[in-house]
């Protein structure tokens, strides 16, 4: 196993221009700094909020802190938040040494929590993020408050194999953009987008320009997801296309000893950028909850 690189240096330029439009359209940010771990620097953003206990923000494969545009508004009405832009994906973290499994995922991302300084955090993952926010609760929980899990990979049920065969396109070099969109459009429920959206071209431009090379997440044993003592809120859409959304939900409810789990039947996998404001409003109560 390798490590994620960028394919050129017009490459890593034609993404960081991207990259620094999407990131305009966010809240002003309080601190920006790159963490080091063990696998290399992590990019992480905190941005000043309400006086909850803060919340660290997991993006999606592919993707990377902007693409909480739309979610940050009603997030930080209520808490402070950190966002991370995850080793070895198309971002501003800068992978040095290969990511060979859980184990290791779970551990740069234990150097992050640690560098970031807080005793505990909530940690709200989407997609390949909730996994990873799984993935480290199960192996650290000791700086986990919740989990909550937005329509999460291949941690209630597997992939379709048809969503893997038209997922394949998308890490090979030279496909054309008219495909990569179709895919994502495909993704996203088969709604119309603009092409034009900043973060659209920001996800197309990074499935463009890296190479990943990262290990292949696993599905959790039940016997893992039954011993998980944290809090966990499981957002799952009802027209995903990562998994059956009613076979997920199940799976679900009947391993998680603290678990919520919500079936939202008109989302796509796209869920973040459908409800933001839905997801900022049962987050809010559900972390207070937790608090209390």
């Amino acid at each position: 196993m390798g490590v994620g690189h960028w394919r050129s240096d017009a490459a890593r330029a034609h993404f960081a221009a991207a990259y620094d439009t999407a990131l305009a359209r966010l809240p002003a940010v309080d601190r920006m700094w790159d963490v080091d771990t063990a696998f290399g620097t992590v990019r992480v953003y905190r941005f000043e909020g309400g006086p909850g206990r803060p919340v660290v923000l997991l993006p999606g494969r592919n993707a990377s802190t902007p693409m909480w545009a739309d979610n940050l508004p009603g997030l930080l009405a209520h808490r402070p938040v950190y966002c991370v832009d995850l080793l070895g994906e198309p971002g501003m973290s800068v992978q040095r040494k290969p990511i060979t499994g859980a184990d290791d995922q779970a551990r740069w991302l234990d150097d992050v929590l640690t560098g970031i300084g807080e005793e505990s955090v909530h940690i709200l993952g989407v997609s390949f993020g909730g996994w990873s926010a799984m993935n480290y609760a199960l192996r650290r929980p000791q700086k986990v408050a919740s989990l909550v899990l937005v329509d999460p990979v291949l941690t209630f049920a597997s992939i379709p194999l048809r969503t893997m065969l038209a997922f394949l396109p998308m890490g090979l070099p030279g496909v054309p953009e008219r495909l990569r969109r179709s895919i994502l459009r495909w993704i996203s429920g088969g709604a119309e987008v603009d092409e034009s959206d900043p973060v659209l071209m920001l996800i197309d431009a990074g499935t463009a320009d890296f190479a990943l090379q990262q290990p292949a997440p696993t599905r959790f044993s039940p016997e893992k997801l039954r011993a998980l003592r944290v809090p966990v809120l499981a957002i799952i859409a009802g027209r995903s296309v990562i998994h059956d959304a009613r076979r997920a939900a199940a799976t679900a409810r009947s391993v998680l000893s603290a678990g919520q789990v919500e079936v939202w039947e008109r989302a796509s996998h796209a869920v973040t950028g459908e409800f933001p404001d839905e997801i900022a409003s049962r987050t809010s109560e559900f972390w207070a909850g937790v608090d209390r």
